[in-house]
């Protein structure tokens, strides 16, 4: 295996930091996206029942201790909800806006990486085919099969392992991206179910209701 690694020369040792990145980001990405992603309904429902009893500071509590944007979505509606629907929504359009380039961290690179990595293949087996050309031209009339196996090695090895890193890659992408659009898609719904309790219930805050000493 070391030695069909430094047949691939400089380029191999860069589409394997390529891939070494790329499994990084995927990894990170969809450990803080499988994290981040709560059963939001389940979620909702208990919120409301501290609702309905005017524990305001609690639900908001409640969100800021629980992890993922769907919360923080929540949390924004809860805190201004005695303003009227327009301030909620206000807010939570602001929050999803601050939320979703935290969700979509560094998942332009990974797709960066996964279209690179078989370019640099394709590079590696161009310099491949020019080294045999090379061979050829310096050894002509008689060329071996042995003169050239070094830049057929070169550019087939390349190839393979440019595409080896970028079909996973993208691959890991596209499962990112559609784990993104469901949160999004929490999110939208969340936000929806929020604003539709808070125009059934009318809520008011235990705290002020408390009678002072």
């Amino acid at each position: 295996m070391f030695e069909l690694l430094r047949q691939g020369g400089p380029i191999m040792a860069v589409l394997l930091l390529v891939g070494i990145g790329a499994a990084a980001i995927f990894l990170e990405r969809l450990f803080q996206l499988h994290r981040a992603q709560i059963r939001w309904r389940d979620f909702l429902q208990g919120l409301y029942v501290i609702l309905r009893r005017g524990n305001v500071a609690e639900a908001v509590s409640l969100c800021e201790e629980a992890a993922g944007p769907v919360p923080m979505i929540i949390r924004a509606a809860i805190l201004k909800h005695s303003e009227g629907p327009e301030k909620m929504r206000q807010a939570m359009q602001e929050v999803g806006l601050a939320e979703i380039p935290r969700i979509e961290k560094n998942m332009p690179l990974l797709a960066t990486l996964a279209h690179i990595a078989p370019m640099l293949g394709l590079l590696g087996t161009i310099l491949g085919l020019m080294q045999m050309l090379i061979a050829i031209q310096q050894r002509a009339p008689l060329v071996h099969a042995g003169d050239l196996a070094a830049g057929l090695w070169q550019a087939l090895l390349l190839s393979a392992a440019g595409l080896v890193i970028s079909i996973p890659a993208y691959a890991g992408y596209n499962l990112l991206v559609g784990r993104v659009e469901s949160l999004t898609l929490d999110m939208e719904r969340a936000a929806a179910e929020i604003m539709n309790f808070f125009a059934q219930n009318t809520v008011a805050d235990a705290a002020k209701k408390e009678p002072k000493a």
